[in-house]
């Protein structure tokens, strides 16, 4: 191993510069000079040296003081409050101090940088964001912009990303709206049979491209353009809808003039089914298209053509339905004369058949009515005279001798008896009692008239006389000597009866013993005669 050369220092070196010179035979003089040149250059060395370890110190500290600026900027610009400590509160040599700014230098110049690309990324969706907006990204992808790096505090970063928020929830708004109005486009065209897409591209091609590059426009312009193909189709399909509905309703009417069999209408129950239909509600698909349309024109004008040669005879169905509906509650009508004023109106061809039709109806409908009106007349008419018949039919059979002799059809001839007993009487019960509640209602009448006249007459004795009724029994309280409880008064005639009813066979109350019984009335002693015109109305 080799040994490492000794050491050898300036004064050995000058003791062997003596010791050569002495042996050399230097003079002093020549070896104080080169001494002295020596010093120089020793001296030269270390001035040198000196300048060189000044001239580093310096960097050194210009190297610190650019650090420490540095790292002032950047937190300022990452809006950060910290300052970093100065050189004199840092302690320690120059380059201890440089080697505790180093790392927080890079450290800031690290998260400055991140911060740019966030800053960066921020304002590049939000310059993209106002271009689809607006609408100029249609002409190109936007310049990415300049990122400010003297402010990235995160106060501003904030404000960037809520303008950003902003812009998205508005992006978001416009395509829900878009999606909106594309579905309603969608069910539109559903129901009249269009070409969505071709509809779409109207529009925007955007709406409509499958490898789309560029994302859905939603700006302003895009807007107002699918709004008003909306409110195009809209329109349209109000008119597609309220001309087949026009159609529908003239089919009905077509069919029920021309008495169309239902299985033919079937065939256009999904045009009928339409009539009421709002034009906001969701319709089956394809129920408004052209074709259909035409479709059901075509037909309308098929059943027109056949309806002026069927109105005739519907017209004189009508005019024989109502002459049934006379003759079912025995009401006449000259059928003849009107048939051949309808012919002749018909045949004119001035009439307008419809209305002639809607004119017929009204006067059935109107003869169904009096015919219901006069149905319990008639009841009570074929009531009376199948008791009538019977009614004969058992004076006969109670003026043959021979009706209890065994025989064939005896027993069936009893009951027949027994039958018409049974009306008999029941028809005399009901006479009856409807005579008995007539007159008892015509005596109540009278009871209330007589006491409102006794009342008067106490009233005109008591001025005359100057005397008072006593308050505890007043006069027109109580009875008329002799008047019974019974509502004895005067009674009329009830109303009167049916000729030859069952009841006066039977011996019930007539007329004239009503009549006879109101003549043995009592009269009050006091009462007062009354004009004659007072006397007629009592009998009403």
């Amino acid at each position: 191993m080799a040994t490492a050369p000794p050491r050898v220092s300036c004064g050995s070196l000058l003791q062997e510069l003596q010791v050569l010179w002495g042996q050399i035979g230097q003079n002093e003089a020549e070896r104080d000079r080169m001494i002295l040149q020596l010093e120089e250059d020793c001296l030269n060395v270390y001035r040198k040296k000196v300048e060189q370890t000044r001239k580093q110190k310096e960097d050194l500290i210009e190297e610190l003081s650019f650090g420490e600026l540095d790292i002032e900027k950047i937190l300022s610009a990452l809006g950060e409050r910290e300052s970093f400590s100065r050189v004199e509160k840092l302690g320690g040599t120059l380059l201890e101090q440089l080697a505790k700014v180093e790392p927080v230098l890079e450290d800031l110049r690290r998260r400055r940088d991140e911060r740019v690309e966030e800053f960066m990324v921020v304002q590049a969706q939000i310059v993209r964001l106002h271009a689809e907006i607006s609408g100029t990204i249609e002409n190109g992808d936007p310049v990415p912009p300049l990122v400010d790096e003297t402010n990235l505090s995160l106060r501003r970063l904030a404000e960037f990303k809520s303008q950003l928020k902003e812009l998205q929830t508005e992006k978001n708004l416009r395509l829900q709206k878009i999606d909106v109005q594309i579905n309603c486009i969608h069910e539109i065209c559903n129901m009249m049979s269009l070409d969505l897409k071709k509809e779409l591209y109207d529009v925007h091609p955007s709406f409509v491209e499958l490898g789309r590059t560029t994302s859905m426009s939603i700006s302003d312009s895009t807007l107002e353009r699918l709004a008003g193909k909306v409110h195009s189709l809209n329109q349209e399909k109000k008119q597609r809808l309220r001309k087949l509905q026009d159609l529908g309703s003239t089919l009905i009417e077509l069919w029920n003039l021309m008495d169309t069999p239902t299985a033919e209408q079937k065939c256009f129950d999904h045009v009928t089914s339409l009539i009421s239909v709002s034009p906001n509600t969701k319709m089956p698909q394809g129920c408004l298209a052209r074709e259909l349309i035409e479709k059901v024109d075509v037909e309308v004008k098929r059943l027109n053509c056949l309806k002026a040669s069927k109105m005739k005879e519907l017209v004189l169905k009508k005019m024989i339905e109502l002459e049934e509906i006379y003759k079912s509650v025995h009401m006449d009508i000259d059928s003849d004369y009107e048939g051949r004023i309808l012919n002749d109106l018909i045949d004119s061809g001035k009439a307008d058949l419809s209305d002639l039709l809607t004119g017929m109806d009204g006067r059935i409908t109107k003869a169904r009515e009096h015919a219901l009106s006069r149905k319990e007349i008639l009841e009570k008419v074929e009531k009376w005279t199948l008791a009538s018949e019977e009614e004969s039919w058992l004076d006969e059979y109670e003026r043959d001798q021979n009706r209890y002799n065994a025989g064939r059809g005896a027993h069936k001839n009893l009951k027949r008896a027994e039958k018409a007993r049974m009306l008999i009487r029941l028809l005399d019960s009901l006479e009856e009692y409807t005579s008995r509640r007539q007159q008892k209602d015509e005596e109540k009448r009278r009871s209330r008239e007589l006491k409102k006249l006794q009342e008067q007459y106490a009233a005109e004795q008591g001025a005359t006389f100057g005397t008072k009724p006593s308050p505890a029994r007043p006069p027109s309280a109580r009875k008329p000597l002799g008047q019974s409880s019974n509502a004895n008064i005067i009674s009329g005639t009830p109303t009167s009866r049916r000729v030859c009813t069952p009841m006066a066979r039977k011996g019930g109350l007539s007329s004239g013993k009503v009549k006879e019984a109101g003549k043995t009335a009592f009269i009050p002693a006091n009462y007062v005669a009354l004009p004659k015109d007072c006397s007629d109305n009592s009998n009403l």
